[in-house]
C-alpha cells in the first residue's frame, strides 16, 4: 500500500509511525484507518520490529474525526453513516492491543475524538505537557465512538467515562497521568527523546515475557471489545448521527454558535 497520510519507518528494531495529515490536524478518516491498519499488520509481521511507536506533529496528535465533511453532507441533504469509519478505527485499536509487541503512543497537542481512542490503543502513552484529550461529540448531538467509552471505561472506571462522555471536558496531559492514563508527562522539546529512550529500553527487554503480558491482559480485559463494537457502539452512534440533534450540533459548531438542542 502506498502512504498517504503516514509516514513507517523502521530503525535499530523501533517501528514508528507518525501521521502526516497536517491539512486536517491528522483528523482521522477511512483512508487513515486503512494505513494504521496496514502499518500495525506490517510491523507484527516483520521480525525486525520489537516495538511499535505511534505518534502525531508537534501541533496535533490527531484533531479525530472530520466535522466539516459531516456539515457539506447535511447542508447537501445527505445522510450521515458513520459505522464504517467507526468499525474500521475501533478496529486499530483492538490491533494495537492484541499484537504481540509493545506499542508506545506519543502525544503531543490535541488528542479529539478518534484520536483519542488511537492514544488509549497502545501499552504505553508518553505526553508532551501540552497534550489534551478531548472527547466532545456531546456536543456535537453524538456519542463517543472508535471505542473511546470502552477503552476508557477499562481504563478509569465509569463514573470518571460518564464526567468526560457526558460533559466534553478536556483533559489535560497531568490530570491523565494522574488517573493512570499516561506513563510520562515531558516537555514538548524532549518529547521525542523521552519516546524513543523508553522504546529503546523496551526494546531490548524480555519480548517473549513482553508478548505473554498483553496476551493475558488482552484476555483478562479487552475480549470482548470487537463484540461490543458491533453490538453497542456502532447503533448507538447511528441512531444519533440520524437525530436532528446531530444536524444542529454539527451547523453549530461549523457557525461558531451555540447549539439549540430539542432532544430529537
Amino acid at each position: 500500500m502506498e502512504l498517504q497520510k503516514l509516514i513507517y519507518t523502521v530503525e535499530d528494531g523501533i517501528a514508528v509511525v507518525t501521521m502526516n495529515y497536517l491539512k486536517n490536524l491528522n483528523a482521522i478518516d477511512e483512508q487513515m484507518a486503512d494505513e494504521l491498519m496496514y502499518v500495525v499488520d506490517a510491523a507484527e509481521k516483520d521480525p525486525s520490529v520489537k516495538v511499535l511507536v505511534i505518534k502525531g506533529s508537534q501541533k496535533a496528535f490527531s484533531a479525530g474525526g472530520d466535522i466539516g465533511y459531516f456539515y457539506q453532507l447535511i447542508q447537501a441533504g445527505g445522510e450521515v453513516n458513520m459505522d464504517g469509519l467507526i468499525s474500521k478505527v475501533g478496529a486499530v485499536a483492538d490491533c494495537l492491543k492484541r499484537m504481540s509487541k509493545m506499542v508506545v503512543t506519543s502525544v503531543c497537542g490535541a488528542a479529539a475524538g478518534a484520536g483519542v481512542s488511537l492514544a488509549l490503543g497502545g501499552d504505553f502513552m508518553i505526553c508532551a505537557d501540552n497534550a489534551k484529550f478531548i472527547l466532545a461529540f456531546v456536543n456535537l448531538g453524538l456519542v463517543p465512538d472508535t471505542g473511546a467509552t470502552y477503552l476508557l471505561a477499562k481504563a478509569i472506571g465509569a463514573s470518571r467515562t460518564m464526567e468526560l462522555a457526558a460533559t466534553g471536558r478536556p483533559v489535560g496531559a497531568q490530570e491523565a497521568k494522574d488517573w493512570g492514563l499516561a506513563y510520562k508527562v515531558t516537555t514538548v522539546e524532549e518529547l521525542d527523546e523521552a519516546t524513543m529512550k523508553f522504546a529503546r529500553k523496551l526494546a531490548a527487554g524480555p519480548l517473549v515475557s513482553y508478548k505473554n503480558i498483553k496476551k493475558q491482559l488482552y484476555d483478562a480485559c479487552y475480549a470482548d471489545y470487537k463484540q461490543w463494537l458491533d453490538e453497542t457502539e456502532v447503533p448507538t452512534q447511528r441512531e444519533c448521527a440520524a437525530s436532528m440533534d446531530f444536524q444542529e450540533g454539527c451547523k453549530a459548531f461549523m457557525e461558531k454558535r451555540k447549539a439549540v438542542f430539542e432532544g430529537k
